[in-house]
């Protein structure tokens, strides 16, 4: 499935010791102010310029504290608004102690989010503990973009994702633009239809972990976590008018998921799969599980940046279970140079394993990649 073209890659190490960070990124101007999301509800600066550690936001207070090694649920998502500069928004997704999702805006500045200032816009009660999707970010058309997953349990019992009266299995897309509450944009594909959810733009997704937008092409990659034996990665083109059904739980990947046959009428396949083989109770009891390909994908970003030439526009990918790193690259509908760089960036750092939680990407375009077990470390070249 995967050829092993030896590729350069490496890791350098940019800061360790978090307690279970889920996603990293920099600020928007200032690509040494590093912010760490971790699950318990606390984001932390890392100062690369003086090395200074700092705390960001603490809303513990207000987040579901994982109870279990493998509990989803926490502060998930975090993004930065497009016009931070001038108005200081902030946007973060978590699960909230009573086990809903909530959407917030705070007011922040480049080293200190205001916690009283949350603005709750958009509040989901979890059926689940798991499946809570929690990222988030900005399109091009300086929307919000939400991924919302199934609502939980195994193989989607309530049928949520192909059920549009409801947010869950989806991408959302809604305009924050205005200095409270939010709107639906006018071009959504279910504005006003039925009972269907305004805010709801794709559909048929069972656990969107992380999504990214090409900073370069506006191109949207979305890794779909997947249910007995695929993993996925979805994709949406710049100039799409949404509305797409991507499947789930219909298919899981390319393949009918209850059955040998079914219906794939209007359903968007997966531009790329691969095989659901390693064991997530390994995973969480760290069993280290060699020549598997993975058990959750974490969808990463397609690389913009300059430091390694040769991966220039390359979507770079990867596994929370067994730590493996790929990379491919897709223009024309067409997917090549697919690659596995897992070796060389392990050895790189000494580590037979990697919790890969989340990519992440600096305002330059290079690409940050987060260890579970609590190290945030930068791609570079060898």
């Amino acid at each position: 499935l995967f050829s092993f073209i030896f590729s350069q890659l490496s890791l350098s190490i940019i800061g360790e010791d978090f307690d279970k960070p889920i996603y990293a990124t920099s600020h928007p101007e200032h690509i040494n102010i590093i912010y760490v999301v971790e699950q318990s509800g606390i984001i932390r600066i890392i100062n690369q310029t003086n090395k200074e550690e700092s705390i960001f936001l603490d809303i513990e207070d207000r987040v579901h504290q994982p109870l279990f090694p493998a509990d989803e649920r926490g502060l998930l998502g975090f993004a930065f608004d497009p016009d931070f500069k001038n108005n200081g928004f902030i946007y973060i997704n978590y699960v909230n102690k009573k086990d809903y999702t909530r959407v917030s805006r705070l007011a922040a500045d480049i080293y200190l989010a205001n916690k009283d200032s949350e603005e709750i816009l958009i509040e989901i009660k979890q059926p689940y503990s798991n499946h809570n999707g929690g990222f988030l970010d900005f399109g091009p058309d300086n929307y919000l973009y939400i991924s919302v997953g199934d609502g939980g349990s195994s193989g989607d019992p309530d049928n949520n994702a192909q059920d549009l009266t409801n947010l869950f299995g989806t991408i959302l897309r809604i305009d924050v633009s205005s200095d409270s509450g939010y709107s639906v944009p006018s071009s959504n594909p279910f504005l006003n239809q039925d009972d269907y959810m305004d805010e709801v733009w794709s559909y048929g997704l069972r656990n969107v972990w992380r999504f990214s937008f090409d900073r370069l092409t506006g191109d949207l990659y979305m890794g779909d976590v997947g249910q007995n034996n695929w993993e996925e990665i979805n994709f949406q083109s710049y100039d799409s008018n949404g509305g797409e059904n991507y499947g789930w739980k219909i298919m899981e990947a390319n393949h009918c998921f209850k059955s040998d046959q079914c219906d794939t009428t209007n359903l968007i396949l997966p531009i790329f799969e691969y095989p659901n083989d390693a064991n997530y109770v390994k995973t969480i009891l760290g069993i280290r599980q060699k020549n598997m390909h993975g058990c959750s994908i974490t969808g990463g970003y397609v690389y913009r940046g300059e430091k390694i030439p040769e991966l220039y526009g390359k979507y770079v990918f990867g596994d929370y279970c067994t730590g493996k790193i790929w990379s491919f690259k897709y223009d024309d509908n067409q997917l090549t140079n697919l690659e596995d760089h897992s070796k060389n960036i392990l050895n790189s750092i000494n580590k037979k394993e990697f919790y890969l939680s989340s990519f992440g990407e600096l305002a330059n375009g290079e690409i940050l990649l987060v260890d579970y077990v609590g190290d945030i470390y930068l791609l570079e070249k060898k």
